[in-house]
């Protein structure tokens, strides 16, 4: 089912798109963290020009869908909006197209293959919310991998946190053209949420780029 989603969004005064549209900057300054494990985080904020522009464009012509998931025994409604692109599929936008192309020159010695799928995920307000996860299902399961968060729109906590063993909660507020790159062994020893929130909260989506078979 595809639905169309209602734009709301708070623009930055610092996010300049130029004459041209959206446009990517220089993969210089990634900054690594190290979690633990073999895990790691990269970012580098404001990667993307021009993306409360890509945002109003994602919300307005995505073909978002609304799914419903069976929990507890009951179905409920899954608290986001999401919509998805095959290898083969052309994105939604050229500079989604570009971005891949750009992450995985960068990534390809570590990667050794190419980001190919897109993933968007659309927080229409602080209600919605992806729980604790990771990415482990298919190679991701077993395989170090990476999967690279490019955010656009109002900026939204996600956070991170050991599988097991317990330890410290980590949180990233990404929005405005900010990147993510989970990397190594980080979606099977670590997990992700994007948790909802009563504070006022503008629109988010997120764009995700895998290799195959991760998801």
């Amino acid at each position: 089912m595809s639905t169309t989603a209602a734009v709301h969004l708070q623009p930055s005064l610092f996010d300049d798109p130029g004459p041209t549209g959206p446009a990517l900057g220089p993969l210089t300054g990634v900054r690594r963290e190290a979690l633990g494990s073999g895990a790691w985080v990269d970012l580098l904020p404001g990667w993307l020009h021009g993306a409360d522009r890509l945002f109003e464009q994602l919300a307005a012509e995505v073909p978002w869908r609304a799914e419903r998931r069976e929990m507890y025994e009951r179905t409920v409604d899954v608290p986001r909006l999401l919509a998805s692109y095959r290898e083969d599929d052309p994105p939604p936008h050229p500079v989604l197209g570009e971005a891949r192309t750009a992450l995985s020159a960068y990534y390809a010695r570590e990667l050794r293959e190419p980001f190919r799928t897109l993933g968007l995920c659309y927080y229409r307000d602080g209600r919605d919310s992806v729980a604790w996860h990771g990415d482990r299902i298919g190679r991701g399961a077993r395989e170090d991998t990476m999967v690279a968060i490019l955010s656009v729109g109002e900026p939204r906590a996600l956070l991170l946190r050991p599988r097991s063993g317990g330890g410290p909660v980590l949180r990233h507020r990404l929005g405005h053209g900010d990147l993510l790159v989970m990397g190594g062994s980080c979606q099977r020893t670590w997990e992700h949420a994007v948790p909802k929130t009563a504070r006022p909260a503008g629109p988010r989506i997120s764009v995700q780029f895998r290799p195959r078979g991760v998801s």
